[in-house]
């Protein structure tokens, strides 16, 4: 087993184990299409690994308890310069207990929200001289430079580039109706990527919009049609990712009956 199907096998452990995958997608992207660029550091029962400044720290949960990942994180830290940072993905005590032994700080936390579909949507009103239509291929361009303009303080997302576009659509999951956008004659002014986890679960996976288009709605209008089309496929509940701190989303958000559990946090720790 080469360490990147060891560092899958531990991963995929622990989701099964607690729920949540200890690996965002980003990490997984790079381990599966660029390993090269990746530092890692492994055991049988646990892995620590580098992407940029991002550090990633999962424990099978046959090896919890035992100095395990503490050891991985003396042996990452002594060899990576800082500043690093590393998610806890649902806020794991013991990766709290973990940050402050070592000197790491909570600086940010990121809500999942979820909605039944059951619950009723308002009905999608597409405002005169806005087409909404699922994804075309010549639509690429107009998308990463939408992308790149909403994104601009968000570096995991504002990032994307024509290669990781490609590779994100060569996920088995894409589908190209689940690509909503919206446009005004050849310029796109936002889009709404949806994505179906299995055929129970759905995602907001990215809601877009081009800052000079902003003030007319869009958001609202996409990230509802996005919610339609993932009902009409039938999941039976869906969900989307938000900073905490964004209350004008989280309103809104919550306005179209997602909630949020305590238990449905990510964490963010900081090492400087």
């Amino acid at each position: 087993m080469d360490y990147v199907d060891l560092i899958t096998q531990v991963a995929d452990d622990a989701a099964a184990a607690d729920g949540t995958d200890p690996l965002d997608e980003a990490t997984r992207l790079t381990l599966r299409h660029r390993p090269e660029t990746v530092r890692s550091w492994t055991r049988a029962d646990g892995f620590a690994l580098v992407v940029g400044t991002e550090l990633s720290l999962v424990v099978a949960p046959s090896g919890r308890g035992q100095g395990t990942g503490g050891d991985l994180l003396t042996e990452a830290l002594a060899a990576t310069p800082l500043p690093l940072s590393a998610w806890s993905h649902g806020d794991h005590p013991a990766a709290a207990a973990l940050a402050r032994r070592t000197g790491f700080d909570r600086v940010r936390e990121l809500w999942v929200m979820r909605r039944a579909t059951g619950l009723p949507l308002p009905e999608v009103v597409v405002p005169h001289g806005i087409e909404l239509r699922s994804y075309e291929q010549a639509d690429a361009a107009e998308l990463l430079r939408v992308n790149a303009a909403a994104f601009t303080h968000h570096p995991e997302q504002g990032a994307m580039d024509a290669a990781n576009l490609r590779e994100r659509m060569a996920e088995p999951w894409f589908d190209p109706a689940g690509l909503l956008v919206a446009t005004d004659g050849t310029r796109m002014l936002g889009f709404h990527w949806t994505k179906q986890h299995s055929p129970e679960l759905g995602e907001v996976y990215v809601v877009g919009i081009d800052p000079a288009a902003q003030g007319r709605g869009l958001g609202k209008l996409l990230t509802l049609a996005g919610l339609h089309h993932l009902a009409d496929a039938g999941v039976d509940e869906i969900l989307l990712y938000v900073e905490s701190d964004n209350a004008p989303a989280t309103a809104t958000y919550s306005g179209l009956g997602f909630t949020h559990a305590d238990a449905d946090t990510h964490v963010m720790y900081r090492k400087d």
